[in-house]
């Protein structure tokens, strides 16, 4: 009698946690697993190779002349996380980018930029000045995006190629334009800070708003249905059950204050409330990438306007419950970079709008991405390039400690050459 009763409470309890989980489930997993898509990983894998080959740029160009001994690249390289070698083979990995040669009279390897890479910096530095009003107007609206109208000048550096601007914007735009930028400095800290002069309603308007308004003069789409709503694309495997549908169809017509509105008089303590600050976190991530040349941005550094912004503390889970808006991949520094894109913006790797200073840095990648067997390269590096890029063999080393004793011997038997005094 005891058992029969037993299996009834539990038949009951059953039903009532499966009714409680159904219920449940009509609102998006706090907690998803990341879907890869292959796409925006492989562009990430790109992008680090660029990452290094900029890093070396930098170190050729701050040489006299825009040249360097391969022995004094391999010694500067090792402050920026490269092993003892490691540079030579990574300079010959791109012939279409730096150019290794033997110099004529002391027989030892020089490496310099080549004409194709010196003009693409060239058209990048030229979109880049070309660009400064939309530089402008990006961090207007940055600026609005913050409930106090102001951002630590230091965030705004770090991630001042993301949002287009010159290392030497705090001149060049900040201070340039005083009728809408204001530096000081802050009481309570040293810390320096932009600060908004006027708002400008017309700017704003978020890009959703202008995409759902193309999509309702467009495609005819009902204005009711898409009001309050996102485009979604979710990534290839990603499972939708019945129930995220549901939920999915729930949040997309659930209102929400915009970004650039000031919420501080509102009364945000109620559940409904509280899902609308969500969305509106959503809309203002979103709005954050539209303000990036390349629509994309890391974790960590829009973790920097977390505060100012009043995005949620546990943002890389904020992020996966949207994996139809953002993409988050962790390729292209060994895990330790989480890169979010906002997916309506890209098509098979590649924005959707280009504009022209994201052209100008693919420009470099095409170079990179060019395979070293299409150089013309001399004799004397025929070697090194079979060995250091096709096999990966053991050999590159000892080539290159000989071409380290043939320089210390030049050093040592000749004073007209100052580089090597220094070293």
């Amino acid at each position: 009698m005891r058992s029969i009763i037993w299996q009834s409470v539990k038949q009951l309890t059953s039903k009532a946690t499966s009714s409680r989980w159904m219920s449940q489930s009509t609102s998006i997993p706090r907690k998803q697993v990341r879907v890869r898509d292959h796409a925006y990983d492989d562009y990430m894998e790109i992008e680090k190779k660029v990452r290094k080959v900029v890093k070396f740029q930098d170190l050729i160009l701050s040489q006299p002349n825009g040249i360097i001994s391969v022995l004094r690249l391999d010694s500067i390289s090792r402050r920026i996380g490269f092993k003892q070698f490691e540079s030579g083979r990574f300079v010959l990995k791109f012939p279409h980018v730096f150019d290794v040669f033997e110099h004529p009279v002391q027989r030892i390897l020089y490496c310099r930029l080549t004409r194709k890479a010196l003009a693409q910096i060239e058209q990048e530095k030229a979109a880049l000045h070309r660009q400064i009003p939309d530089a402008v107007t990006r961090i207007r609206k940055l600026l609005m995006l913050s409930k106090t109208g102001r951002v630590r000048l230091e965030h705004i550096r770090i991630a001042r190629k993301d949002f287009g601007l010159p290392d030497d914007f705090e001149s060049s735009v900040i201070l340039n334009h005083p009728q809408c930028f204001r530096l000081f400095d802050a009481d309570e800290t040293r810390n320096k800070y932009i600060e908004l002069v006027e708002r400008d309603c017309t700017l704003g308007v978020c890009e959703i708003e202008r995409v759902r308004e193309r999509e309702y003069r467009e495609k005819g789409v009902d204005a009711e249905e898409i009001r309050f709503s996102f485009i979604v694309n979710f990534p290839p495997g990603f499972k939708i059950g019945k129930y995220y549908k549901i939920a999915m169809w729930k949040w997309q017509r659930l209102p929400y204050w915009s970004p650039y509105e000031d919420v501080s008089g509102y009364d945000l303590r109620s559940l409904e409330a509280q899902r609308r600050m969500e969305k509106r976190a959503v809309a203002m991530i979103h709005e954050l990438l539209t303000l990036t040349v390349e629509k994309k941005m890391t974790l960590e550094r829009i973790a920097h306007f977390r505060m100012i912004m009043d995005l949620p503390k546990k943002l890389k889970e904020f992020v996966l419950q949207q994996q139809g808006i953002f993409y988050l991949s962790t390729r292209g520094n060994h895990g330790k970079l989480h890169t979010v894109f906002l997916k309506e913006a890209y098509r098979k790797g590649e924005l959707v709008e280009p504009n022209e200073l994201y052209l100008a840095r693919r420009k470099l990648a095409e170079l990179v991405l060019i395979s070293p067997r299409k150089a013309r390269m001399g004799p004397e590096l025929a070697s090194y390039r079979r060995d250091g890029l096709d096999d990966h063999t053991r050999d590159v080393g000892r080539e290159l400690d000989d071409a380290y004793s043939d320089e210390n011997e030049s050093c040592s038997g000749s004073d007209m050459d100052e580089s090597c005094k220094s070293e």
